[in-house]
């Protein structure tokens, strides 16, 4: 199914269509509604809850308001979808797991959602995830598997965790989403489908209202079809307010390093020509486009070898609802959740310790160099038939988690665009900033995305 909207910075296009009344907020959310609902289509597993009949009221109200001339948000009436990660008020916050769905209903929005809806966009639904968000590849056994755009007959996985959310935008279904990344889970879903993914760095954006995946790496990001799109959103749930469209920065003054360690291992041949034709491109732009050697990148393997943070901060979160209902999680879950059990104190404070001293190496190292750049997952996405057997999907989870893993290990900022040629198996080039280097990330991302067209 092909994008509805149009791939290039459709916000900013639609706030003024709204406020100029050439557009109403009503046939907008309507029409996403319409694409949720359509017995065909990807809804029924990209979603776990519909707002429907809210969302039509949020949409009436706006256009009537909007009519009579009242002051309104610059995006009211833009619909978006939020991770089934977020605490939406009156809703159950269920993880995209069974565990939690006797929880208690949320009483409030989310710092992010509250922030959302204040500058106009209105929610349409909760979309579907990996069980806790813990993994890379999107599969949930609970609620079903929404399918890959690319390729939908065949059976392709969305990639996670924040799988329903990169559907909803391939499929017309919202106009952005929000997730999380805690290893990739904004950026590996946008790779997969041919979308732009964003994670900033992690103390940027509030993480009250999420349910935790591991405190130390959890970052909320989003998704959208353009460079633009996810600025609004990120400067949105940041607690700023977009005035206007991200500048582009100038060409020739940018230098991109691509590590010499790990990133380039196992990729396959769609990947591997896809980014070799992105790097021809940005260095025929004026792009300075080196090799550089990061050793503190093959480090993370060494240091997260009995589970890492994910696993120890996962299992002390979820020690209690374990012992209690153990047999109702996604065994695949459950199995990394326990490895945290395997690690003590002293493995904890050794990985902190450890992290914290490969974060300053790699940081001097970095100085003046404006991205490291990679292939955002190292193969296009899998097939879902192939991940029947377990050994299989742990290979392939794996892998999609290697390299978005290092921004936020390294507490980075990044971003994924698609770089595939139309028609293509999309295929994602993933920019990775430095500390607090969100804006000039954003910058870049833009200047570069229009040498990479969709259509």
């Amino acid at each position: 199914m092909p994008l509805t909207f149009p791939p290039n910075g459709p916000i900013w296009s639609m706030a003024d269509d709204l406020i100029a009344e050439r557009q109403s907020a009503t046939h907008l959310v309507e029409e996403c509604l319409t694409r949720i609902a359509d017995k065909n289509g990807e809804g029924k597993r990209a979603f776990l809850k519909v707002h429907s009949d809210a969302a039509l009221a949020l949409a009436n109200t706006a256009d009537r308001l909007r009519a009579a001339g009242a002051p309104l948000p610059r995006f009211a009436g833009i619909p978006i979808s939020v991770k089934d990660l977020f605490d939406i008020a009156g809703d159950v916050t269920t993880a995209g797991s069974r565990v939690l769905s006797n929880a208690t209903p949320a009483q409030q929005d989310c710092p992010p959602v509250q922030r959302l809806r204040a500058a106009g966009f209105i929610v349409v639904g909760r979309t579907n995830m990996t069980e806790f968000a813990y993994s890379g590849l999107g599969l949930n056994p609970h609620y079903g598997t929404p399918h890959n755009a690319w390729q939908r007959q065949a059976g392709r996985v969305p990639g996670g965790s924040s799988s329903g959310a990169a559907v909803s935008i391939t499929d017309g279904m919202a106009i952005a989403a929000l997730g999380t990344d805690t290893g990739g889970s904004c950026r590996i879903p946008a790779a997969f489908s041919g979308i732009v993914g964003w994670k900033p760095t992690a103390r940027r954006v509030p993480l009250d209202g999420a349910v935790p995946l591991s405190f130390s790496l959890d970052s909320v990001g989003c998704m959208a079809s353009a460079v633009d799109d996810c600025a609004i959103i990120d400067s949105i749930i940041a607690g700023a307010w977009p005035e206007a469209p991200i500048e582009p920065v100038a060409l020739s003054r940018l230098t991109f390093a691509v590590p010499d360690q790990v990133v380039l291992d196992n990729v396959d041949k769609d990947v591997a020509d896809s980014f070799a034709r992105a790097l021809s491109i940005l260095s025929r732009q004026g792009i300075t486009v080196e090799t550089i050697s990061v050793p503190e990148i093959g480090e993370i393997a060494t240091m997260s070898a009995k589970g890492g943070f994910p696993a120890s901060e996962a299992y002390a979160w979820h020690r209690d609802l374990l012992a209690e209902r153990g047999d109702q999680y996604d065994q695949r879950v459950r199995v990394r959740i326990q490895r945290g059990a395997g690690q003590d104190a002293a493995d904890y404070i050794n990985l902190v310790k450890a992290r914290a001293d490969a974060t300053r190496r790699l940081r001097r190292k970095i100085t003046g160099i404006d991205a490291l750049i990679m292939p955002t997952a190292p193969t296009i996405a899998p097939l879902i038939s192939e991940l029947e057997r377990d050994e299989d999907f742990a290979v392939q989870n794996i892998l999609a988690l290697r390299n978005p893993t290092i921004a936020n290990f390294f507490d980075m900022c990044s971003i994924s665009l698609p770089i595939h040629e139309p028609g293509s198996a999309p295929v994602g080039l993933m920019l990775i900033g430095n500390h607090m280097a969100d804006k000039h990330l954003m910058q870049i991302g833009k200047t570069i995305e229009c040498m990479f067209p969709r259509n």
